[in-house]
């Protein structure tokens, strides 16, 4: 993945995602805490700083926080600075989706489940080599699911 092949997905799609999962704003309301429904669901954005997995160095895999679907890999996870769990790829090429949001007088492309379409942030172009991309997640939007250490090795 480089920033041309995000381009390329938010102008025309992604590969069909492993599963839908199909959820009425009302069945998600229920579901999900107040916070939580305002990011995931209406594209709120956490404070810089404040969510729960910023620091989180565990290994395990990060997964959508409405639908579990698998998302991003704690092998690729690092500081940006930016106040937001940060990662330069998704897990697989169909895990998220892209589109390109014009609010708040900017451009960027945002980010989403592609399983539920939860909105998790928005990727940029200025993260590590390899990809040289920074996907700006919102802690919300995400459970990190810790692998198991086997000591026995």
């Amino acid at each position: 993945m480089n920033w041309k092949d995000v381009l390329k997905y938010a102008k025309n799609g992604v590969p069909a995602p492993d599963k839908r999962v199909e959820k009425t704003e009302a069945e998600w309301k229920t579901e999900l805490s107040e916070e939580d429904f305002y990011i995931t669901r209406k594209k709120g954005t956490e404070r810089a700083g404040t969510g729960a997995l910023c620091s989180a160095h565990e290994a395990g895999k990060y997964s959508c926080s409405c639908c579990g679907t698998a998302l991003f890999d704690s092998t690729i996870k690092f500081e940006s600075g930016s106040g937001w769990p940060s990662f330069t790829a998704p897990i697989k090429e169909n895990a998220v989706k892209y589109d390109k949001d014009e609010s708040f007088g900017m451009v960027r492309v945002e980010v989403m489940c592609n399983a539920c379409d939860a909105h998790l942030g928005h990727v940029f172009p200025d993260g590590p080599e390899p990809s040289g991309l920074r996907y700006c997640i919102n802690s919300a939007s995400l459970q990190l699911i810790k692998e198991k250490v086997d000591y026995e090795k």
